[in-house]
């Protein structure tokens, strides 16, 4: 760890910060006059359709604002980011956190001086349509200042890559020798985000009901099972899979041309993490470092992120030459 990490994680941390503050505060000044059951959840037209205790307010906005700016920090903080890709991210954790701020605030100020039904619940509270705007609004420029402030903290500019070649390295196998390779693929993050969707999910389902909460819970079971993929090299090309059967990405080694070990740029080459597609690219995009870039039959490049790409992406030529050959 050094400054420049630790730099930019408070960089990117801090308006997620100053937004959980001015909402607690918000929230200190205001206790008494709240209801003890806060209109919460809106439909389309602004009228209430449900509710949630004064802790539970307390508890899912701090674990929002927190869990996201812990995330969000870290992943820009210690990223390989480069040039326009860092200050991108740094604007983008900006706006966020101005946008779920001020959502979580407007949503307590219209609860202000609510008259409370038989069951605490606050009446007559209606939420404008014009704070979505407004909220909007705020998340650009904050985006704007975050962009500026991430200027301050220099980052190296990318370096243009030309992909793999044909005469990378090989592993020395015998006439008839069978090998292969395997590696798990995990970080930190993708556990950490599969847990924090989870918390979220069981937040809601204490605040709002199974219906609210069951895609947080979905989404965060099926993070759970990619949490820690593996990534194989063999006969059969390579093959990306997580703790159950399916889902898992095969590449075919007859659709390999040539592969290379080099350092990848999640989000400045491929826009960001997990299975991405992008114009004359695809891959899966675990964290930032070390891959295994492979070079297809249609021109695209199909890449993973995984430790000792070098002896998988080595493997991967030595089997394509063997493929050659015996054909």
């Amino acid at each position: 760890m050094n400054l420049k990490s630790i730099g930019r994680v408070v960089l990117t941390a801090l308006p997620f910060l100053l937004a959980l503050a001015v909402d607690l505060l918000l929230f200190a000044t205001r206790r008494d006059r709240l209801p003890s059951q806060l209109a919460s959840h809106f439909v389309g037209n602004g009228r209430v359709d449900d509710y949630a205790g004064q802790t539970s307010y307390l508890v899912v906005t701090t674990l929002v604002l927190l869990g996201i700016g812990l995330l969000w920090a870290l992943m820009t903080g210690f990223g390989k980011f480069a040039g326009t890709a860092y200050r991108v991210m740094v604007g983008l954790g900006y706006a966020f956190a101005a946008f779920l701020g001020y959502l979580m605030g407007a949503v307590l100020l219209i609860n202000v001086d609510a008259v409370e039904d038989a069951q605490g619940r606050g009446q007559d509270v209606h939420f404008p349509m014009w704070h979505m705007a407004a909220a909007f609004g705020v998340g650009v420029v904050a985006f704007g200042i975050g962009y500026l402030a991430a200027m301050l903290t220099p980052v190296p500019e990318p370096v243009a890559d030309d992909g793999p070649e044909g005469d990378g390295a090989r592993i020395a196998l015998s006439a008839g020798e069978v090998a292969g390779w395997g590696r798990g693929a995990g970080s930190w993050w993708l556990p950490l985000t599969a847990l924090l969707v989870i918390g979220a999910g069981v937040t809601i389902l204490f605040t709002a009901g199974w219906p609210a909460a069951l895609p947080a819970l979905v989404i965060g079971v099926l993070l759970t099972t990619f949490a820690r993929p593996y990534v194989t090299v063999d006969r059969r090309g390579i093959t990306v899979s997580g703790l159950l059967p399916r889902p898992r990405i095969r590449v075919p080694l007859d659709r390999i041309e040539a592969a290379a070990s080099r350092d990848i740029r999640p989000f400045a080459e491929y826009g960001g993490w997990g299975y991405r597609i992008r114009p004359g690219r695809s891959g899966v995009m675990i964290r930032s470092g070390e891959g295994i870039v492979a070079r297809l039959t249609n021109g695209r490049d199909f890449a993973v992120t995984v430790d000792d790409s070098a002896t998988g992406a080595a493997l991967l030529n030595t089997l394509i030459d063997q493929r050659r050959t015996d054909h």
